[in-house]
């Protein structure tokens, strides 16, 4: 039971948590400004501005380093680990979802008169601009800064 107490008062844990909902709470608003319409879906879907990827990984290694120390090695971890998600985003899925939308295009082109090809469409927006993850970035080492274990705003 003193593991999941443990759980519980983690706190670098919870603002790598707080950084991703915020980021996808953003997506919303983002959304709602750009097409004047709610659309929920952004909540759960990978893609757009800010990376909520990138957001929580920040989060989470600003908040070791406030733990543990930034000379530690738990900080130099999940330094690797931010670094790694967030090429990971922008460039192998950012990759991967160029690919599905130019599939796709075949996919219409080829089978346009045949509606017999009935496929489901692959999923084109699967990574990140290289904009949308320093923007997730930024989130989080903010919120990690002023909302974080030990963080700015707590220690008013």
């Amino acid at each position: 039971m003193q593991e999941f107490s443990s759980i519980i008062h983690n706190g670098a844990l919870w603002i790598a948590l707080a950084a991703s909902a915020v980021a996808q709470v953003l997506k919303l608003i983002i959304e709602y400004i750009r097409n004047r319409k709610i659309n929920f879906r952004v909540l759960f879907e990978t893609g757009g501005m800010p990376s909520s990827h990138s957001a929580s990984v920040t989060a989470l290694a600003t908040g070791v380093g406030q733990l543990k120390g930034w000379g530690g090695t738990e900080f130099a971890l999940a330094t690797v680990f931010a670094i790694i998600v967030m090429f990971d985003a922008a460039g192998v899925r950012q990759a991967a979802g160029k690919q599905a939308r130019i599939l796709n295009q075949i996919i219409d082109e080829l089978f346009q008169e045949s509606p017999v090809f009935n496929e489901t469409r692959l999923k084109e927006l699967l990574g990140h601009t290289p904009i949308q993850v320093i923007g997730g970035c930024i989130l989080g080492i903010a919120l990690a800064v002023c909302f974080g274990p030990t963080g700015l705003l707590l220690s008013l």
